[in-house]
């Protein structure tokens, strides 16, 4: 069996070097500078295409857990997407993000900021799971307490939905 690789799902700094015989070739009387801010704007419509592939309902929350980097260190942190769709998982107010799908099949998002990186991987709450139950993860994670074995009982990956959308193996 071979091993699942990491999958990129959608990057807000694309390699101008994949882009570029496509984009002499439509539009020969740019500039390069030209080209490669055409390249961003293309790319960046390209999130929504991503946003309405990944509109997948799972019918419980969805739990961002956060290693945050600020300029006087590195914290914990969670956030909660109540809508348990996959698409809302894309969403960010920072400039330069990465989502992606790594080697365990978590859904992951590398994000650049000012101060440092932030890094999230996300979760949706097992079926069953009671309102105290997240609570209490949501509480261990805040402290920076809580440990794989407490996330991975609690909630399940979103890779394999992912996976399904996209044809990966």
């Amino acid at each position: 069996m071979t091993k699942f690789k990491e999958h990129t799902i959608w990057d807000s700094q694309p390699d101008y070097r994949d882009w570029r015989d496509d984009l002499e070739e439509q539009y020969p009387d740019m500039t390069e500078d030209e080209r490669y801010d055409c390249m961003l704007d293309t790319n960046a419509g390209y999130l929504e295409d991503e946003r309405a592939n990944l509109n997948i309902p799972l019918g419980m929350p969805i739990l961002l857990i956060a290693d945050i980097g600020r300029w006087d260190g590195r914290y914990s942190g969670y956030g909660v997407i109540r809508s348990g769709n996959i698409r809302d998982c894309l969403r960010s107010d920072l400039d330069d993000c990465r989502w992606y799908v790594d080697e365990l099949r978590d859904l992951r998002c590398r994000a650049a900021h000012h101060d440092g990186v932030n890094y999230y991987l996300y979760r949706v709450y097992k079926d069953g799971v009671t309102a105290a139950q997240m609570e209490n993860l949501e509480w261990k994670i805040f402290c920076g307490t809580a440990t794989r074995r407490d996330i991975t009982r609690l909630t399940r990956r979103l890779g394999d939905a992912i996976a399904q959308v996209y044809g990966w193996t």
